[in-house]
């Protein structure tokens, strides 16, 4: 199930997209009470916008734009509203976004595709292991585009190893969905009530929201203490409500496939300006064919690097590397840049850290500060230093390291009204 285009020459997949952009760019200047401000303001001819590298004329849209102007986003009028999700905004209350019919269809084709970029076919057992509710887009539209693509769905929702394990003995799933990290606790549970769980079913996690690779594609930490003991495929997802669209590794695992149908996507500097290829920088994307919300030149704060050389798997488009982290994430610790990520996998190395909580400060003279709570069933002096130890030795930097009881920890990971678990705070004004 590989859309042509995503096997068609560069130059045809170019071409593709630039029909597509003029479309875009009139649908939004017919439609859009935002963009068509802007394009007054800025003075913009769409018409002079004809081919990709055109977009360098448009200003970039950002998080604080959908926050401060939400509804002069919005393309249709309410009542063709089907499905209502949010995202959080940058300045504390959560985003609207609005899904019609059209939107919904796109959205499970989407998920369609990208599930059998990684290998799921129509047939599959597939067990959902994220929620579904609390106006949270991903766990939808997994089930849309399971359903699209002809697999079972075994919708269990977070949590629970016992429930999990319940539901993978009786039905047998061929595939999960979820954190990588909850695969941790499902195999110490198996561990300890005797599951044997490379006899089980599962040969094959789509991963969501942590990191499965390094920037040269080879296994994080997280994802080889996984497959060290738990013989299974990890897929990494990479996706966002804002864009409606996913980018989905293959069966060579390096990168997550891009979808010329539904999405531009440009990385830029802090002047917003493209970085040179194989540089870092802001993924900034144009979605194509959304009806509700469309958006033009969004940057999402994630840091990212494009891959352009042609992939085994026959498809000739871009791929989006790892997440380095998110710009708002990023700290300056003592003349050191930092992501959460790489933090967070180093973290996992550690066999006696049960789970853990980064979290981020200002001091008196208005440098970062780290402090990473830690929960441990072996708290000792010893595995402070180890741990420090092994931040100096790998990020050159030592950050304050505390232990903290394991019911503290999981009020904070696990908060009543948060769609994910928290990992990571940043108390920075």
């Amino acid at each position: 199930m590989i859309p042509a285009i995503e096997k068609a020459s560069l130059e045809e997949i170019k071409k593709f997209q630039e029909e597509k952009l003029k479309e875009t760019l009139v649908y939004l200047s017919e439609n859009s009470p935002f963009y068509q401000a802007l394009f007054a303001k800025e003075q913009i001819d769409i018409r002079t916008i004809n081919r990709i590298e055109d977009l360098q004329q448009l200003p970039v849209t950002t998080k604080t734009d959908l926050q401060e102007k939400n509804e002069d986003f919005f393309c249709v009028p309410m009542h063709k509203i089907i499905d209502y999700a949010t995202t959080s905004g940058t300045l504390g209350n959560p985003v609207t976004f609005g899904l019609t019919d059209s939107d919904l269809d796109r959205l499970a084709y989407n998920e369609a595709i990208s599930f059998a970029c990684s290998g799921i076919q129509q047939g599959d057992v597939v067990q959902l292991m994220t929620t579904m509710d609390r106006r949270f887009m991903a766990g939808l539209a997994y089930f849309l585009g399971l359903r699209k693509l002809g697999a079972g769905v075994i919708r269990v929702g977070a949590g629970i190893p016992e429930l999990q394990w319940d539901s993978i003995l009786k039905y047998k799933p061929k595939y999960l969905i979820t954190v990588p990290s909850f695969l941790l606790k499902m195999i110490e549970y198996a561990e300890n009530n005797n599951i044997d769980y490379n006899a089980s079913s599962v040969k094959g996690v789509i991963c969501i929201g942590e990191a499965l690779r390094n920037q040269d594609f080879s296994p994080s930490i997280l994802a080889q203490k996984i497959t060290d003991k738990w013989h299974v495929e990890l897929f990494s997802t990479y996706a966002s409500t804002e864009m409606s669209t996913a980018f989905n590794e293959c069966e060579h695992f390096s990168g997550g496939h891009h979808h010329p149908e539904l999405i531009i996507a440009e990385v830029l500097d802090d002047n917003n300006q493209p970085v040179a290829a194989g540089e870092s920088g802001e993924l900034t994307i144009t979605t194509l064919g959304v009806e509700a919300l469309p958006l033009l030149r969004f940057k999402t704060g994630d840091i990212v690097k494009l891959h352009s050389e042609p992939c085994l798997c026959g498809r000739n488009t871009m791929r989006v590397g790892p997440v380095v982290g998110r710009k708002q994430h990023m700290i300056k610790y003592k003349g050191t840049t930092l992501y959460p990520p790489a933090m967070h996998d180093l973290l996992t190395y550690f066999e006696g850290v049960q789970s853990h909580v980064i979290e981020i400060s200002s001091n008196d003279l208005g440098t970062d500060e780290i402090l990473i709570k830690i929960a441990s069933d072996v708290p000792s002096e010893e595995l402070l230093n180890h741990i420090k130890d092994h931040f100096r030795a790998k990020l050159r930097v030592t950050p304050k390291v505390e232990f903290i009881a394991q019911d503290i920890i999981n009020k904070i990971i696990f908060a009543p009204m948060s769609r994910k678990p928290v990992t990571f705070i940043d108390k920075r004004i």
